[in-house]
């Protein structure tokens, strides 16, 4: 028998979820984990480590199932051993992640958002305790998870348990499984996630925070070598010593060919006092030819910071009146090369003033700039020779196109003239202080310095890149990859290199690493040396997550978050830093330096632009029959990588193994696909669990929902099974949605994150009767197999209906399509704008075509993925709704109409227009106001609440509706619910 894991029965996911957004939601107190070093994405700890607490731990038997069978009852009897009951079993797992007895991090983020509702600031840590993925387990507390994992596998119960991330990524997940006491594979075919997690796992297990002294002293060695050779390129007063540059893209106007700057604002400072606001002004001299920047402050900032030479896709040139030219004339320009950038203004710190001053460029500005220019062109030919310059061309792709398409084409482009020589000098000395870093520290630890010293030359590039812009509202440099992609800036900041960045980089990779080494080890080494050493063992392989170097049978657990489909291409992103860390250590880790460029085609992602030459059709217009889209290729190659993946984790797992799949997407085939490649790998689904990653009462007050949430899928090695039909089985599908619903709606669960929890349940109800055919044949003429996304379909539709008579109190009444659609989006939801992902889920689920509510209703607006439910007020001006009307197509149109009447002419015309309509005392017209006041969020902000739709429906329920129940303020709610642990 395959003994569940705890997760399979009970999962904390409130409070973990609570937990995960605490961890995310603040800038100054990440964990180090997330930033050792750029990467794209990565799970919260505390997710990460309850998942695999919950994967390896057994679930509690119950006294009928002990009785029935024995590994039941050696399980309950071992647990009965370490906890006095269940509940003590549970207190020790939320212990072990970090909430202490007693507390509630859950209730507290609803006091937190009762307060900051009603204007309130909290004093002090309105948690009562330190965030939880601080608290390192304690050596008894592993020994108790050792002793437990090998309770329900029956493996030797002093050998630590063997986990497995295929995805491995940025390395929370492998982290948290080292910190437990599990001995850990990190898989990853990125070499750069490979590197990264060599920093975050090897070289922290193995030489803690001592080595962080080591990494400061070699730091200041390369910092003042660097120095010594670029002081002369950046000027400075040592009174008011130069910060950065701020600079503007340029294109040679189409009228007067000299070079015209392209900014969408030219702020330097935007804040709240208009007295330190800071901005460009640009002055021109025709005469000669010359554009003279000079900075202005107070009024006149806000006179020029928000002048625009480029905005919406047209540019206006500087030189010549109303000239304007289009951005398909700037990127023939950039491709021609023609690009230049111009200097604006340049950023210092003054010795008497508090905060960050500006100026304009002077003539040393300018002199070193071009004396930057001639070093580069004299050192460039011997750093060619040697193969330091990063000269590779820049691969077409997803994302890189974005580079492609301004000019460009090179790795060593996505950098200014200055930039790149700095850049240079920096790999150089690092490369040449890296021996004698290995013979002073000895090989093993001067590798691990270096290894360091390398994520801070790479910290330097992100901070040092075209690709970094001037954030005005924060007055500082933003990094290049502030988003998961190549957008182009067209004002670009650059740091003071020779003196201020590889000091800062270089600290930074220390005081990274000693915190690192801290979540780890404690304040010493104890955890690891030494009789009562409890710390897992890391490895990393750098390789495809289809065949993995281990062997059958060898692991307990693959505990991983698999690429979300489409959402980020690692591989075309990282090249930005590969190109540079395979020089910077391919003398001392040549394992993650063997790739001329990262390996795209391997990658499991669902990347179209590798599928553009043998598509068959393009995706737009008619299409012959049997023609494939670059997406559909695409997606059918992420399905079949993921799949030989999944069968990879089925062959290394012991028959007692788990898999755990941690998956965050919104759209339908990604789900869809993600199941198949489950199903067909030969596991069973047996939970699935939402974690909250996105903050409920921020989004409500920003007016906006991204409604994301990471599922926990735990899966067992399935075991000999029935095909179905899906006839067959339709039923248990339905009902093992609405179970769902009930079973996670006492826990609190609702909207997205609700019908999410039901994906779990139905899969596994397909995973029993696996494969389950259609009824129909296939092109072969073969019994057709069921795509898991018509199971999913049913459960969304099934949960849309049990939502719907939730809204009505536990009624059934007809409304209209649409206006289920409106009602269900707001109670999903809960703000006025959501990913276009789930507008389609929730569309399949009612019955509508998606463009028709864009089109025809015009109830929503779709915009770069986003979808926008139109107030009454924007659906009139789209000429959707006509107040005087005789009839309605819909009754969300009447709803409409009707307080669009309340709020611009009052309440006697607002009667009025319910006398001529009869809807006064029509009962569906009632109940659709009942419903709307549960569904449009009542949250309130001040007292006043933050959607005007709410402020309306609660004076029309107050004018004509006086017998629907009053609906309590829900932050009033949250705050006072008692704690829901269990």
């Amino acid at each position: 028998m395959t003994v569940p894991s705890l997760i399979d029965q009970w999962f904390p996911a409130q409070q973990i979820g609570a937990e995960s957004l605490r961890e995310r939601g603040s800038a100054t107190a990440m964990p180090p984990v997330n930033v050792v070093h750029v990467w794209w994405a990565r799970r919260p700890l505390s997710a990460s480590r309850a998942a695999i607490l919950g994967s390896l731990l057994p679930a509690w038997p119950t006294p009928a199932s002990a009785g029935q069978d024995s590994d039941a009852q050696r399980v309950l009897d071992g647990l009965l051993k370490e906890f006095v009951n269940e509940a003590a079993y549970h207190q020790w797992f939320l212990q072990v992640v970090g909430i202490p007895r007693g507390k509630d991090p859950v209730r507290a983020r609803g006091e937190i958002a009762a307060a900051v509702a009603a204007g309130v600031r909290t004093k002090g840590n309105a948690y009562g305790y330190e965030r939880a993925f601080t608290r390192a387990p304690e050596a008894d507390e592993i020994a108790t998870l050792r002793r437990l994992s090998a309770l329900r596998t029956g493996a030797s119960r002093d050998e630590p348990p063997l986990t497995l991330d295929l995805f491995a990524g940025g390395g929370s997940i492998p982290f948290e499984a080292m910190r437990l006491g599990c001995d850990v594979v990190a898989n990853e075919l990125n070499p750069v996630a490979s590197a990264i997690l060599q920093g975050t796992l090897g070289v922290a297990h193995d030489f803690g925070q001592d080595l962080a002294e080591d990494v400061e002293a070699w730091g200041r060695r390369w910092a003042s070598a660097a120095e010594a050779r670029l002081a002369g390129y950046f000027p400075t007063d040592a009174e008011n010593p130069v910060q950065s540059y701020i600079w503007a893209f340029a294109v040679p106007c189409p009228v007067t060919g000299l070079p015209t700057p392209l900014a969408p604002n030219l702020w330097l400072a935007r804040t709240d006092s208009v007295g330190t606001q800071v901005a460009v002004r640009l002055d021109v001299d025709r005469d000669a030819g010359k554009l003279l920047p000079s900075v202005v402050e107070g009024n006149m900032a806000a006179h020029y910071g928000d002048r625009a030479t480029y905005k919406g896709g047209v540019a206006e040139s500087v030189w010549t009146r109303d000239a304007t030219f289009s951005g398909e004339y700037i990127q023939q320009q950039a491709k021609a090369g023609n690009g230049t950038y111009v200097l604006l203004a340049v950023c210092y710190q003054e010795a008497s003033v508090k905060g960050r001053r500006f100026r304009g460029p002077n003539d040393a500005d300018i002199s070193a700039i071009a004396e930057a220019e001639k070093e580069l062109a004299s050192l460039r030919p011997h750093w060619e020779i040697d193969g330091l310059m990063p000269d590779e061309q820049i691969q077409t792709g997803q994302k890189t196109d974005e580079l492609l398409r301004m000019g460009v084409a090179r790795w060593s482009e996505a950098f200014l003239p200055r930039q790149l020589l700095s850049n240079m000098v920096l790999l150089e000395e690092l490369i040449r202080i890296q021996p004698e870093m290995r013979r002073e520290l000895g090989n093993e630890r001067g590798r691990a310095a270096a290894l360091l010293l390398a994520f801070a030359l790479d910290r330097a590039l992100d901070y040092n890149s075209k690709q970094c812009n001037w954030d005005a509202s924060r007055v500082k440099i933003r990094n290049s990859f502030d988003r998961h992609d190549f957008a182009f800036s067209w004002t670009c900041a650059e740091f003071e290199t020779a003196r201020l960045l590889i000091p800062w980089v270089a600290n930074k990779a220390a005081s990274i690493h000693r915190q690192l080494s801290r979540n780890v080890h404690g304040t010493t080494q104890a955890r690891l040396e030494g009789d009562g050493a409890v710390l897992g063992r890391p490895r990393v392989l750098r390789g495809s997550a289809t065949s993995v170097d281990m062997p059958s049978g060898s692991v307990d657990a693959v505990i991983t978050d698999p690429p979300y489909y489409d959402n980020v291409m690692y591989a075309e992103l990282s090249d930005f830093f590969y190109v540079w860390l395979k020089r910077s250590l391919s003398g001392i880790w040549p394992e993650f330096c063997d790739l001329m460029i990262t390996d795209k085609l391997d990658e499991a992602v669902a990347n179209p632009s590798l599928f553009k030459d043998v598509a068959t059709h393009s995706g737009r217009g008619k299409r012959a029959k049997g023609t494939t889209t670059a997406s559909e290729l695409a997606s059918a190659h992420y399905e079949d990588l993921l799949t030989q993946s999944f069968r990879e984790a089925h062959r290394v797992l012991s028959e007692q193994g788990v898999l755990n799949v941690m998956f965050t997407h919104k759209r339908v085939d990604a789900w869809d696909t993600l199941g198949a490649a489950l199903l067909n790998s030969g596991f069973a689904i047996t939970s699935s669990w939402p974690i909250a990653t996105e903050s409920e009462n921020s989004l409500h007050q920003a007016k906006k929902n991204s409604a994301q949430s990471t599922i926990l899928l735990n899966c067992h090695k399935r075991g000999t099974t029935t095909p179905a039909y899906w006839a067959d089985i339709r039923q248990e599908v339905g009902q093992a949605a609405v179970d769902a619903v009930g079973r996670f709606s006492s826990h609190g669960l609702k909207g997205v994150d609700l019908t999410l929890a039901t994906y779990g349940p139905v899969l596994a109800v397909l995973s029993r009767n696996w494969p389950v055919f259609t009824g129909e044949l296939d092109a072969n003429g073969k019994p057709e197999v069921l795509r898991p996304d018509i199971a999913l379909d049913l459960a969304r539709e099934r949960v849309a209906a049990l939502k719907k008579r939730g809204l009505l109190g536990g009624k059934d009444v007809e409304f209209d399509r649409v206006t289920d659609w409106w009602l269900l989006a707001w109670s999903d939801f809960q703000a006025a704008e959501f990913p276009a992902g789930e507008a389609l889920k929730l569309s399949l689920a009612t019955h509508l075509d998606l463009d028709a509510l864009t089109t025809t209703h015009r109830l929503i607006k779709a915009v770069s993925g986003k979808v926008t439910l139109l107030s009454p007020a924007q659906r009139r001006t789209a000429r959707a709704l006509d107040t005087d009307a005789n009839s309605y197509n819909t009754l969300v149109d009447a709803l409409h109409a009707l307080m669009l009447v309340y709020e611009e002419d009052g309440v006697r015309a607002a009667q009025s227009w319910l006398d001529r309509h009869r809807f006064a005392d029509e009962t569906r017209f009632r109940e659709l106001v009942r419903a709307a006041l549960h569904a449009v969020p009542r949250r309130k902000q001040k007292g006043v609440f933050v959607r005007p739709e709410a402020r309306i429906l609660d004076s029309l329920r107050t004018s004509f509706f006086d017998d629907i129940h009053m609906l309590p303020d829900p932050d009033a709610v949250l705050a006072e619910a008692p704690p829901a642990l269990f």
